[in-house]
């Protein structure tokens, strides 16, 4: 027997515009929306939302699960739970796990423990180096959300740090070609410089002068005049800066750009000021950098010239967050809290409920073709989020779900709360509490 469920009473966030009405779910899809449904069957189950707000689920195209090899940090379990529990019902997953996804069978492996664990729909980036053109190649554009390429060095050997390579790369394939941008030169003289002065215990708040504006701004530029020598089609990920936010356009809609961008939440929320109370707790790659850095990426972001909202979700343990320095790694845990953190910016009055479901959910479809999700449409996929706006809840301990039990948001009070999450159509967390249910599948692309 079919599942259904009516959404009574939503205010419908959806293309642009923010309707009334209802929403009805059979099985996995959107079956009907309406101004008003009303079913005889006594099997519906019906939800009254009183005109709560109900948008897409977000799709994030930046996430490190941390498996295989990695899980004391993470685990695609934990962490996609985290995800539906933050709006996040689909995610992107990248290749710096050990061993690293730049073979076919790798990725094969890393869809298998997806298959069995996921509780959010899931891709995966297939890793480019320096010597693997040839598996490259052998990848079905169809069963991956894209290539990623780490231009900096923030994951070792998969620095692709060989000009005619990377040339290679981009001029042999289709796909969405996704690239983590710092010059390493400028990194390593930056950071040189500062280890002379301090050994390994460099002050944090140093970290966007050793990778700094200039580090971005170099390799990004490149990667850019590179994608428009070979016609690739080019996503530069986690812009940091405002200087960078010149090399994007926003004359031709989305759809049509052979150049993308993307900005992640601890870049629109934190500044250099922040590093003083928080420390190694946003410490990232690219660096958190000024006050008039995240001014300049809203700014882009709100003209369209930035596409989509990420996470950059990258897990660490608090022991290893605590080292000095050079031993800390960059990266933080941020799935739960992405949503909720741009609702707070709407309060603040900066930016809409409609630009944020375009962002979030609309746009990282558009971009990577995904088939049938972040629309509320007959016909698509049921992934929602039920939000209320004036909820308030502070993160703590108690109520944060990664594994790695910390989030820099700890102690912060939100205004708004993700009430209901429905992946697939199945309802997958409700108030505080996942459900025992991995309702997640495989995302398929249109291409």
């Amino acid at each position: 027997m079919s599942k259904q469920t009516l959404i009574k009473n939503a205010k419908i966030v959806n293309d642009g515009v923010i309707t009334e009405g209802d929403i009805l779910i059979k099985d996995d899809i959107i079956k009907e929306i309406n101004s008003s449904i009303s079913v005889k069957s006594a099997d519906v189950k019906v939800i009254d939302v009183e005109g709560n707000h109900v948008f897409p689920g977000m799709i994030d195209d930046q996430v490190h699960f941390r498996e295989p090899g990695l899980t004391h940090k993470a685990n695609i379990e934990t962490e996609s739970k985290a995800a539906i529990a933050g709006g996040i019902t689909s995610f992107v997953e990248m290749p710096n796990t050990n061993p690293q996804t730049t073979t076919i069978e790798k990725l094969e492996e890393k869809f298998a423990i997806a298959a069995k664990s996921s509780y959010a729909n899931y891709s995966f980036m297939f890793g480019g180096t320096n010597d693997n053109l040839e598996e490259i190649l052998k990848v079905d554009p169809k069963s991956v959300a894209g290539l990623k390429l780490f231009l900096g060095s923030s994951t070792g050997n998969m620095l692709v740090d060989d000009p005619q390579v990377l040339e290679r790369i981009f001029s042999s394939t289709d796909m969405v070609i996704s690239v983590h941008c710092e010059d390493e030169a400028t990194i390593r003289k930056n950071l040189t410089k500062y280890k002379e002065e301090y050994g390994d215990d460099i002050p944090m708040e140093f970290h966007p002068i050793i990778r700094s504006e200039e580090a971005c701004y170099l390799s990004s530029s490149k990667a850019i005049e590179l994608a428009k020598k070979t016609g690739a089609r080019l996503h530069v990920f986690h812009l940091s800066t405002a200087k960078e936010t010149e090399l994007f356009t926003n004359k031709i809609p989305l759809k049509d750009k052979k150049i993308t961008a993307e900005v992640c939440i601890h870049h629109l929320w934190f500044s250099d000021e922040d590093y003083k109370t928080k420390g190694s707790r946003i410490k990232w790659n690219p660096a958190v950098k000024t006050a008039k850095d995240r001014d300049g990426l809203w700014k882009a972001l709100l003209d369209d010239r930035i596409d989509v909202i990420a996470t950059d979700h990258a897990p660490h343990t608090i022991d290893e967050k605590n080292n000095p320095y050079t031993t800390a790694p960059s990266g933080g845990p941020l799935v739960q809290h992405a949503f909720v953190a741009l609702l707070e910016a709407y309060h603040k009055g900066k930016i809409s409920l409609e630009v944020i479901a375009q962002k979030t959910a609309h746009n990282p479809a558009i971009l990577f073709d995904v088939e049938k999700r972040g629309y509320i449409k007959e016909g698509y996929y049921a992934d929602l989020i039920l939000v209320d706006l004036n909820n308030p809840w502070t993160v703590n301990k108690e109520n944060i779900l990664y594994k790695c039990g910390w989030s820099p948001f700890e102690g912060n009070t939100f205004k708004s709360r993700i009430t209901h999450t429905f992946v697939n159509g199945i309802l997958a967390y409700n108030n505080f509490k996942v459900m025992d249910v991995k309702a997640g599948k495989r995302l398929t692309f249109d291409r």
